[in-house]
């Protein structure tokens, strides 16, 4: 087990280089991340380097025993970067530059940009790719966490050129954009900008092309320093820090470019579904590489700085949290960052080793959790442990949140509402694109697929034909891989598998959210927000919200009606055997009660089961191969059934008892088929 945190030694003086080790290994530290923001320190001025201090530091991080992971420092170029080179500096949408004076202050497809950050690159590799303490490389930081999208005329040659590669023929641009429409057609690509600041919508077509543009410019940074670090002879593990569900980057396409995934969480204590949405990140990032142990690169040991207000964390959460990162796939744990600064934008932010110095709260947890972690055995890596998942895919958030459509949807926070209903089941659920569903699942939800490519469609048909249960709902299967309709409607594609005919969106009036975009921490409209329909499933009365779709049952089981609205009598959930499975659509966005009862009967009705059955209210529990995690997020102490050992002190148990944020790693092994009839 990984353990440690950011190392910014260049903002300390030598004297305490000696101190940071010794109390690292006091905290349990194992490996340190070296270098992030350190370009103007490394090259202070165009060919001026200065390796000394690093080489210190690095020796002296070795001489007490902490791996390095070690940072390429491209993430933040120094001032005389732009001073000399302001081509390298990125523009907003109308055009006006970005300054330097902060971080991340850099165009992504500017040349001039990618050359000196190769130098740089290149310098760093020759130097330390064989230094023993060097276990690992970080490639630049957390890539677009400020700047979305970049305008700047360095993004318009590029984008150019982009879509030139990606059409071949401007014709075929044309073709995919739909630019008959508002007289937009192109005679050249040269005709063509950035979607700069303009009178009303762009062209939702462009929109997707400039969406997938950005994220590629993005990977395209980091493959170019990836390069540079092979061909200087680098056998370490090469990654850069993702931060869950983000927007602009698809990092399922840079996903097989990483050695390991690492990952970014910073859980706001002040959310309400706090643990679920902490949940799903965690399972999202595993998802990425599966079978592969992931790294949580960066978490806060007390509170943050950026947030409106940044209460702290209360006691035990940190080592809660981390847990949930360990259950979900986890084989390293690291913060940001060692030592709080003393200056700068983060200086309120907390660190393994406070201001306050030893003899506080935090510096306890985090030795604590070093000795907790370091007493634990090798971990088995992440498996085919979910028999659920649940489908999320950047090409239909980018898709789904444009303008100009019946409603706005938010599609994160409604995929956060459907995978709730899994988490407070106790179900383990891998995060995927359509394309990578297949028969290792039982069940699978895919909440307004609105953009489905034909390889989606056909791996989701195989799924339910092969006996699998899928539940959709609205705003699926609308547009293809162009954000254009396909010819005969919609769910062309699935309206087969569910066994139904769409007529109409039924958009309910007084509603409006809007793409939250990054980090949604809130749903849709709900109850008292504007026109709302009710229907009817078991003993719940769930409430429809934003949309009452008009579908018609070709051959499905009308399974629940609307009981009012313009939709009144008309289907609200329906089901349909088709092959060996079943096809389940849901013609509403229901509210938590709704929501809880429809994924409560496809549950039924595929046979899935909890990791821990009955489980005290608060617990969470998760399961890797032989290692199962319990976690009590509630308030008071709970005790529950269960066989296992402790995988911490190798003793066996037959009951747990978990305190308020109490954590325990049991060893329970998974019962093979033949030992489950025993069982029944």
């Amino acid at each position: 087990m990984l353990y440690g945190a950011d190392y910014n030694p260049d903002q300390w003086p030598e004297e305490v280089w000696d101190q940071d080790v010794r109390l690292m290994r006091e905290a349990g530290v194992t490996i340190v991340s070296l270098g992030i923001f350190a370009w103007s320190r490394i090259q202070p001025a165009e060919g001026v380097w200065d390796f000394d201090w690093l080489d210190t530091v690095i020796d002296t991080l070795h001489a007490g025993g902490i791996q390095v992971n070690l940072a390429t420092a491209t993430a933040s170029p120094p001032p005389w970067v732009s001073a000399t080179y302001p081509d390298t500096l990125p523009a907003d949408q109308s055009g006006a530059s970005y300054w330097p004076g902060s971080r991340q202050h850099f165009a992504p497809s500017s040349p001039t940009y990618r050359r000196l950050a190769g130098d740089l690159v290149r310098r760093l590799a020759h130097r330390y790719v064989a230094h023993p303490a060097v276990v690992m490389w970080h490639v630049g930081n957390e890539f677009g966490c400020h700047l979305w999208m970049d305008f700047s005329d360095a993004a318009r040659d590029a984008y150019r050129g982009w879509l030139a590669a990606r059409y071949g023929a401007i014709d075929a641009l044309n073709d995919a954009w739909g630019t008959n429409f508002w007289s937009q057609r192109y005679g050249d690509f040269d005709e063509i900008f950035p979607p700069r600041l303009a009178p009303y919508s762009h062209n939702p077509s462009s929109m997707l092309d400039w969406r997938r543009f950005t994220s590629d410019m993005l990977l395209e940074c980091y493959l170019m320093e990836r390069e540079i670090l092979l061909e200087a002879g680098a056998t370490q593990p090469i990654t850069t820090n993702f931060m869950g569900p983000f927007k602009p980057a698809d990092y399922r396409t840079w996903a097989p470019f990483m050695d390991v995934i690492a990952d970014d969480c910073y859980p706001d204590p002040t959310n309400p579904h706090r643990v679920r949405d902490a949940a799903f990140q965690r399972d999202l990032v595993r998802s990425l590489k599966p079978g592969v142990p992931w790294l949580l690169m960066e978490q806060a040991t007390d509170a943050v700085n950026w947030r409106p207000t940044n209460p702290g964390k209360r006691p035990g959460v940190l080592a809660a949290e981390t847990a949930q990162s360990i259950a979900r796939g986890a084989d390293g744990i690291m913060f940001f960052q060692w030592r709080q600064s003393r200056a700068g934008s983060e200086k309120f932010h907390s660190a393994m080793l406070p201001h306050a110095g030893t003899e506080t709260r935090t510096w306890r947890e985090v030795t604590d959790l070093g000795s907790r972690l370091g007493a634990l055995p090798e971990l088995p890596a992440p498996g085919r442990d979910a028999r659920v998942a649940l489908v999320f895919d950047w090409e239909n958030w980018w898709a789904v949140e444009e303008r100009d459509h019946p409603v706005q949807l938010d599609y994160l926070a409604l995929s956060l509402e459907w995978y709730g209903a899994l988490h407070a089941r106790g179900l383990m659920v891998d995060i995927v694109a359509p394309e990578g569903v297949d028969d290792g699942y039982d069940l699978v939800l895919a909440p307004a697929l609105y953009l489905l490519r034909e390889e989606g469609a056909a791996a989701l048909t195989r799924f339910v034909k092969g006996g699998g249960t899928l539940l959709t709902g609205p705003f699926s299967d609308i547009v293809d891989g162009n954000d254009q309709f396909r010819a005969g409607g919609f769910l062309t594609q699935l309206g087969p598998v569910l066994g139904i005919r769409f007529e109409d969106f039924g958009a309910l009036g007084g509603q409006s959210t809007g793409g939250s975009g990054v980090g949604a921490q809130t749903a849709a409209a709900g109850p008292g927000e504007g026109e709302t329909v009710r229907f009817r499933l078991g003993g719940a009365t769930g409430i429809g919200r934003q949309v009452a779709e008009i579908v018609h049952a070709t051959e499905a089981e009308v399974v629940s009606t609307f009981e009012d609205g313009a939709a009144a009598g008309e289907p609200a959930l329906t089901a349909h055997r088709y092959g060996d499975g079943q096809g389940w659509y849901v013609a509403t966005l229901p509210d938590e009660a709704g929501l809880d009862a429809v994924i409560g009967a496809v549950i039924a009705a595929s046979g899935v089961q909890p990791v821990v059955a009955d489980l005290p209210p608060g617990v969470e529990a998760a399961r890797r191969g032989d290692l199962v995690t319990l976690i009590n997020h509630g308030e008071h102490t709970v005790e529950f059934t269960l066989a296992g050992t402790d995988a911490e002190t190798g003793a066996p148990f037959q009951r747990a008892v978990l305190d308020p944020q109490g954590v325990l790693f049991a060893l329970v092994p998974v019962l093979q088929p033949a030992l489950l009839e025993g069982v029944r």
